[in-house]
């Protein structure tokens, strides 16, 4: 069996069964951004009630980590590609939870812009606070299991954007560290 039965095979598995409608009324709200805004004003509230005004050097990074990520992913890669996504093809048996949508496939752009926040996160803010590493990348994993859940992406787009994430989350850091890693450093409170 070759990567691309195996990724069509564990396709099939995710979204046609493990349905069932709990997980049918739950996961598709995971893959809204939307969704997440409580959490995206929740960190950003922390980190400047934590480090003062000085910490819009840290959400400026957080918001290139994301942007860079979607750019990546949506503008180069997905053009590069041009892989199709599961619900537009004609090959496989999806079950459409959400509207399937134009675009291309791979690489995931929610796997690779939340794979890069949770790598920013888990690499600054969790050197301080260890406790949010986990939750970190289980909200990842979540988002990107979601968009296989509902149709719109195979296991390697997840696993692409990911991996995309990773790279540039750990990038973004690493320059954040270097550079402006002193606003985390002075006053900081811990939990």
């Amino acid at each position: 069996m070759n990567i691309v039965h195996w990724d069509i095979a564990l396709f099939e598995f995710i979204n046609n069964d493990l349905s069932c409608s709990i997980l049918d009324s739950i996961i598709p709200w995971f893959r809204i951004a939307y969704f997440w805004l409580p959490l995206y004003i929740f960190i950003i509230g922390f980190v400047f009630l934590n480090y003062g005004v000085k910490a819009y050097w840290f959400v400026l990074f957080l918001i290139i980590t994301a942007s860079s990520a979607d750019l990546i992913s949506s503008r180069i890669i997905k053009k590069s590609v041009q892989r199709l996504r599961p619900c537009n093809t004609e090959y496989i048996i999806v079950n459409e939870r959400v509207p399937c949508g134009s675009g291309y496939s791979f690489t995931s752009s929610h796997a690779a812009n939340h794979f890069a926040v949770a790598t920013f996160l888990v690499l600054t803010l969790g050197q301080s606070f260890q406790g949010i590493k986990p939750w970190c990348w289980a909200w990842a994993f979540l988002v990107g299991f979601s968009q296989i859940y509902v149709g719109v992406h195979f296991p390697l787009d997840i696993a692409g954007g990911a991996a995309l994430g990773l790279v540039l989350g750990y990038l973004w850091s690493y320059l954040f560290d270097k550079y402006y890693g002193y606003v985390l450093k002075p006053n900081r409170l811990q939990v």
